[in-house]
């Protein structure tokens, strides 16, 4: 007899969890991070698919049900919003970047090196009227705001202060912000939906909440730039571990109360950006990255979550840092790293997703396809506490080669 979507979304489910709490589920589970793959997967283009909520929504649908995988994860496409704000962070597809491309992070010194002490004593009204106005062209005129300090400490009478919002630019700029907003709104609103569709057709969601970074990475990709930090470990070392601290609570509290609260996996994505092996010397990776992102993680454990944090790059050299984490309660979801160390030393304490390469998704053979596969599940997965899924995003991979890796897994990835 045919299974139910409730029975499928069942058994996805427990295959899943048993994966993370390190037990044997039936078989391996089967995870793509499909990225632009949908678009192009429903004849889209990205650069047409990040404009089109409705369309880029209907396009993951159609991949994720022909797909039928054990989780699944749609990709951010806020296309309107940065467009409506005119974002200088971020190139995307037809916006900076061919429309057959991906999105492009804009690294920059968005805060400068003399500026953390303007941080560290007013956040809100430095990220206000320094921040938000070199990030969103429309919010230049925010540079005019009086101190929002300001305001609070003379009370009634900051009303007077009130006279900068009629000019013309400051219009614009609220205006701007209301436009995003409604696109957003929409956006989430769709999103919502499919989920519940996704959810009434038998498939679990894979991340619960809102991206989350370590400290570091915050600090590196959003204010200083890889530049700005790098200098900053060696001239302000205790600024920038002071800005830090500030930042962990905030971020913690915040992704925690936004957290759905549904039966779906309760994974938490943490991509790290500037952690891999060659970008700092072990003694910097211990002062400056690892403290902040643990507490994060056990943050997330302490609130019930499951940290999945992306180690982007090779780690090999840093994974006895993650073998103190509490047993079967996070899943590292590995790049480049190589797997079968990685599961000599950190499979008898978390959850190992990943890798296979997306050049052979891309350009590989049906064979390559299938032998790669194979020594993940032998080895990797041998008693369990493995997760087969892709480095990154499948932006360009073939649908063909996919199907290959979708059913190679599910029919030798058994127990």
């Amino acid at each position: 007899m045919e299974k139910t979507p409730d029975e499928l979304y069942q058994e996805r489910l427990r295959r899943i969890e048993a994966a993370i709490h390190l037990q044997v589920p039936d078989r391996v589970p089967f995870f793509p991070r499909l990225g632009f793959f949908a678009a192009k997967y429903a004849g889209l283009t990205p650069g047409e698919a990040i404009l089109n909520s409705d369309k880029w929504l209907s396009a993951n649908k159609q991949a994720i049900v022909a797909l039928q995988p054990d989780m699944y994860s749609v990709m951010i496409n806020p296309g309107r919003s940065w467009e409506a704000v005119d974002c200088k962070q971020m190139l995307w597809p037809g916006h900076g970047g061919p429309v057959n491309s991906s999105y492009q992070f804009v690294a920059g010194e968005y805060m400068k090196a003399d500026e953390y002490d303007a941080f560290l004593a007013d956040p809100t009204d430095f990220l206000i009227r320094s921040y938000l106005p070199r990030i969103f062209g429309t919010l230049e005129p925010f540079q005019k705001l009086p101190s929002l300090q300001g305001l609070f400490v003379h009370g009634h009478n900051g009303a007077r202060n009130s006279a900068v919002f009629t000019s013309p630019e400051m219009l614009r700029a609220f205006e701007s912000l209301y436009k995003a907003g409604i696109e957003a709104a929409k956006y989430t609103e769709g999103l919502a939906t499919l989920g519940r569709e996704l959810h009434g057709l038998g498939f679990p969601g894979a991340f619960a909440g809102p991206l989350m970074f370590a400290p570091f990475d915050i600090v590196a990709s959003m204010l200083r730039g890889m530049q700005g930090i790098m200098m900053d470990m060696y001239r302000q070392p205790d600024k920038l571990l002071e800005l830090m601290d500030r930042i962990s609570p905030v971020q913690l509290k915040d992704g925690i109360a936004n957290t759905r609260k549904t039966e779906s996996i309760s994974a938490i994505y943490i991509p790290l950006h500037y952690g891999a092996d060659g970008f700092m010397s072990a003694k910097q990776f211990e002062t400056f990255y690892w403290p902040g992102l643990k507490k994060l993680m056990l943050g997330l454990i302490d609130a019930g979550l499951t940290p999945c944090p992306f180690l982007e790059g090779d780690f090999a050299s840093r994974l006895h840092y993650f073998a103190d984490l509490p047993k079967g309660k996070a899943v590292l979801y590995f790049d480049s790293t190589d797997l079968v160390k990685a599961k000599e030393i950190v499979g008898d304490r978390a959850c190992i997703a990943g890798n296979m390469p997306l050049t052979l998704l891309q350009s590989g053979t049906p064979d390559q396809i299938r032998e790669y596969s194979k020594k993940l599940i032998d080895v990797v997965g041998k008693g369990g506490g493995f997760i087969m899924t892709s480095r990154g995003g499948m932006d360009d991979s073939d649908p063909g080669l996919v199907k290959v890796w979708a059913d190679f897994t599910k029919e030798y990835g058994v127990y």
